[in-house]
């Protein structure tokens, strides 16, 4: 495996929206508001992925979801 380069912070994903044939994910961190306010979700990188590419990044998370509903870190909504 390639050594890593460039780290992105992300709190979230914002939108992820198809278009011009690429699946596009708007990552989002959250900025502080004014006091007693919940912090705003802000834009600030996009990951284009082709749609195969989209297509093995999911099947990567749902394996890594299903390990760690396994070892009870998360737990399944029903």
């Amino acid at each position: 495996m390639a050594d890593i380069k460039q780290e992105i912070f992300a709190d979230g994903i914002g939108q992820i929206h198809f278009a011009g044939g690429m699946v596009r994910f708007d990552l989002v961190t959250l900025q502080p508001a004014e006091e007693g306010k919940a912090p705003t979700p802000e834009s600030h990188t996009r990951l284009i992925l082709p749609p195969q590419g989209f297509l093995a990044a999911f099947n990567s998370m749902q394996q890594l979801i299903d390990k760690l509903v396994e070892a009870g870190v998360l737990k399944k909504n029903n």
